[in-house]
């Protein structure tokens, strides 16, 4: 139960009664499930995320919202919470720096330390949100691979938090409005007309989606991989973490890459108190020091 000082707060325009006590306890369930801050500015954002949920509980208030929250019968509520309440901001070749890194200096090195083997080259797009960024790694390599005649053996595994996004991610269809920053030769390669999607839709064609597996994964909690990756793909994540999230996250990172393996993060992140364990080979790119 609330205390005596939960006052009721109905702001001009508000449907339903939403205290700073309930968006406190909202902040708080979110922060211990998912490590993602609430800064009190996104007070309004919240509301407005959540209001169409209470209307479909049948809810007369957020003080009701927050007593089912804080229930022990309450999982699957709190997962309807965190999806609603993550941004999913993305799009194909997002930073596209990034992917001229890879195909530019990564693969060729991957391929390089192979020696005459078949390379095995193992990808993880942490925060993939709706797909975009895993099926751009994944035909950045397809085309890589036709250039150089040299195959090899990738795989890209793609999480996140967000289990709505990633049904979209697995179903693959896009506007055909997002393709816009898809190279035009990528675009014709590695998109087919979906007959069964809304009028413009299209679909990452089968090649490409072979190389992606979807799996839902809280970043600060237990991870159930212990592959050595070449390369992880981390970017505007931590942004929403607190310092000491964030810290614990790059060095699980650190210790799932293999010896001189790459992180990419976000164009406003960086690893300036990870120095001493990583080295900056380019704009948000950053490569494992090797012991």
């Amino acid at each position: 139960m609330y205390p005596a000082s939960h006052v009721i707060e109905k702001r001009s325009g508000f449907e339903f009664p939403f205290t700073q006590a309930d968006f406190q306890t909202i902040v708080r369930i979110v922060y211990e499930r998912s490590g993602i801050v609430l800064a009190a500015s996104k007070r309004d954002m919240a509301y407005a995320r959540l209001v169409q949920r209470l209307r479909a509980l049948g809810l007369n208030s957020f003080r009701e919202y927050c007593e089912i929250l804080s229930s022990g019968k309450s999982v699957d509520e709190i997962g309807f919470l965190i999806n609603a309440i993550t941004t999913n901001l993305t799009k194909f070749f997002r930073e596209a720096h990034h992917f001229e890194h890879f195909r530019s200096q990564v693969l060729p090195e991957l391929v390089k330390s192979a020696g005459a083997g078949v390379p095995r080259i193992r990808v993880w797009s942490a925060g993939c949100s709706s797909g975009e960024e895993p099926y751009s790694i994944a035909m950045t390599a397809l085309a890589a691979r036709t250039q150089t005649g040299r195959d090899w053996d990738l795989q890209i595994l793609a999480t996140d938090l967000d289990t709505a996004t990633l049904e979209q991610a697995k179903a693959a269809v896009y506007p055909k409005a997002s393709l816009e920053s898809v190279p035009a030769p990528m675009r014709e390669r590695f998109f087919d007309v979906h007959a069964h999607a809304k009028p413009g839709g299209i679909r990452v064609s089968k090649q490409v989606q072979a190389l992606v597996t979807f799996k839902h994964l809280n970043l600060i909690k237990p991870w159930p991989s212990s592959t050595n990756f070449d390369v992880i793909f981390c970017r505007n994540v931590a942004i929403y973490f607190d310092a000491k999230t964030k810290a614990a996250l790059i060095d699980r990172f650190h210790s799932l890459l293999r010896e001189g393996g790459w992180l990419y993060v976000g164009h406003s992140e960086s690893l300036h108190e990870h120095q001493h364990k990583f080295k900056l080979t380019g704009r948000t790119v950053y490569q494992k020091i090797k012991t």
